[in-house]
């Protein structure tokens, strides 16, 4: 990646990190006097060094106190060392929550048009495991990144008191580490944010093949899914091992440099003892601060290295953070009560395509009034399942206008706007919860008694009572049949009793016998509401007081069921096609 887009996610980061600001100064603080004590502690030992040379000159007293001063700098070290990484952990913790908050918000918001064009697993490797990773780039920032930049500034100080010769040869070489880190750490950003996308497909396939696994078994699809995963696994393994290679080399070349820096010293330090310019004791303390000065060279290296990976995750997850939300709601738009809305829908001249190559719904002209039923049909893809997602404002119309009641549904908020019609939908969702909660998802305040009487009027009770806690047991996606969530589903519009209705395909996955009694419980929600019905099967829209027959994203018929039987056109192509024998 460029550097310059490497520079940009590092400064959304540090935003993020910017809100913490007392505990990233508590925790400078901490790592400035860990590293002061930490290389007090070798001058201490160099005194004690110089208090035992020569024989019979052994002063025990200064050395025992000087060992005891020792132990309780160490300690001092060692808890403010404690403290700086609990709080550089509390940071680090923070940071992430507030990301993941904001992306899972963000996704919240995210028109329709996006989450169709990525898949599930994607996202959720972006939330999940790029978070984590830049949580781990963020955590070794802290603990190494700032005691490394202060143990550097330090050691030079205390070196300096000691030969400023020996200061100077140190300082000309060690950049040599530094320089060698960077070179490498500049040609591995690109190779981890390739590891981080191919770990955000790995994740979407396995997500899609294990949802899906009868589907899969089904169609006899394993060794296809199979090799598909082999390939996605290969591609990660290679990106893998580029990234982790060059990654790696990054230690053994600064040590090595470090070393040749370790030796110059020994050599320049014994050659100054040689000729009187530096005790032994002083020899050993700068040894120690040779050794002190570029291990955090080393340290920031593989900080730079993880913050590579860091970076090229946070990329990602900065990407779905910056997408365009849904159009902007207008300022000052009310919520209509539902008491008072009359159910009236018309589109004027509706234009809609989901790509601007590819026309789907031209011109699209229909007046809906209160309490009608208008079924549509007509052949797959003809744009049924459009007309409802402009409905709801799922998309939105590229040209025309859609009224409710006489106003745009553009002048009312979103949420107001979807709390008007109740959906069921051909494909179910339910929610990890009990059954209480998968029902009460439109009307939270209901009481079981509504709950209950709503059940009965969906025929969803028969199965509900016959469960272990009834209403209180717990229940996923997965744990009831197509079937049985088909039918808390309906569910949750008996219970909500909104003023309008979509139904598409609702009653798809149910057995005849349930679906003529469910027949009966919507032509009495449906009194006095106006309802949108998409059907394939026919024979549940007979009595619909219009039929839209849809080809094309036009509608090519309209009228009610014998009225389009007798003019003998595409509908009724349709209606005896699926009745003969």
């Amino acid at each position: 990646m460029k550097k310059s887009e490497s520079r940009q996610t590092l400064g959304k980061v540090l935003r993020y990190i910017g809100a913490y600001r007392f505990l990233l100064l508590l925790s400078m603080l901490l790592a400035a006097g860990t590293v002061i004590l930490s290389l007090y502690i070798p001058i201490l030992f160099g005194d004690a060094i110089d208090g035992m040379i020569g024989a019979g000159q052994v002063d025990w007293d200064g050395i025992t106190a000087l060992l005891v001063k020792t132990g309780v700098l160490a300690a001092l070290c060692a808890l403010m060392q404690w403290v700086m990484n609990t709080v550089n952990n509390r940071i680090t913790y923070h940071v992430v929550r507030d990301i993941r908050n904001e992306a899972f918000e963000k996704i919240q918001h995210l028109p329709l048009s996006y989450l169709d064009a990525h898949s599930g697993g994607d996202l959720v490797s972006r939330v999940i495991a790029d978070v984590d990773q830049l949580a781990d780039g963020l955590l070794m920032g802290f603990t190494q990144l700032f005691s490394g930049i202060v143990t550097i500034l330090v050691t030079l100080l205390f070196m300096l008191s000691r030969s400023v010769s020996i200061t100077v040869l140190v300082t000309v070489l060690t950049p040599m580490s530094f320089l060698v880190a960077r070179f490498i750490a500049t040609r591995t950003y690109s190779m981890f944010r390739l590891q981080s996308t191919s770990r955000g497909q790995q994740t979407a396939l396995i997500e899609e093949l294990i949802g899906n696994q009868k589907v899969v078994r089904a169609f006899g699809y394993e060794q296809r899914g199979q090799a598909r995963f082999d390939e996605i696994n290969d591609e990660l393994e290679k990106y893998s091992l580029r990234a982790v290679f060059f990654s790696s080399l990054t230690n053994p070349a600064t040590r090595f440099v470090n070393s040749v820096i370790y030796a110059l010293v020994a050599l320049a330090g014994a050659w100054q003892v040689i000729h009187g310019a530096l005790t032994v004791g002083g020899l050993s303390i700068l040894l120690s601060y040779a050794n002190q000065y570029t291990k955090p060279f080393n340290d920031i290296s593989s900080v730079v290295t993880e913050l590579q990976n860091a970076l090229a995750c946070a990329a990602r997850i900065f990407e779905l953070i910056g997408q365009e939300p849904e159009i902007p709601e207008k300022p000052g738009l009310l919520a209509p009560a539902g008491e008072h809305v009359q159910g009236e829908v018309a589109l004027k001249d509706v234009c809609f395509s989901y790509d601007r190559e590819k026309k789907l719904i031209e011109h699209l002209t229909l007046t809906a009034r209160p309490g009608m039923r208008i079924a549509i049909v007509g052949p797959t893809g003809c744009g049924k399942t459009t007309l409802i997602n402009l409905l709801m404002r799922f998309y939105d119309a590229d040209q025309g206008g859609i009224y409710v009641d006489g106003t745009s549904i553009y002048d009312v908020r979103r949420d107001s706007l979807r709390s008007q019609y109740g959906m069921v939908l051909q494909e179910t969702w339910l929610k990890n919860g009990t059954i209480r909660e998968n029902i009460n998802i439109g009307k939270p305040d209901a009481s079981d008694e509504e709950i209950i009487a709503a059940a009965k009027q969906a025929h969803s009770w028969s199965f509900i009572r016959r469960l272990p806690q009834q209403l209180d047991t717990p229940v996923s996606d997965e744990s009831l049949s197509q079937g049985q969530k088909q039918l808390l589903c309906i569910t949750r519009v008996m219970l909500a009793q909104p003023p309008m209705l979509i139904l598409d395909e609702a009653t798809s996955s149910i057995d005849t016998r349930t679906e003529v009694q469910i027949q009966q419980a919507f032509a009495r929600l449906m009194e006095g509401r106006t309802s949108f019905i998409v059907a394939h099967r026919l024979s549940t829209i007979q009595n619909a007081d219009c039929i839209l027959v849809m080809k094309d994203g036009k509608i090519i018929e309209q009228g009610d069921h014998q009225t389009l039987l007798g003019k003998g056109g595409f509908y009724s192509v349709l209606y005896h096609s699926q009745f003969e024998t």
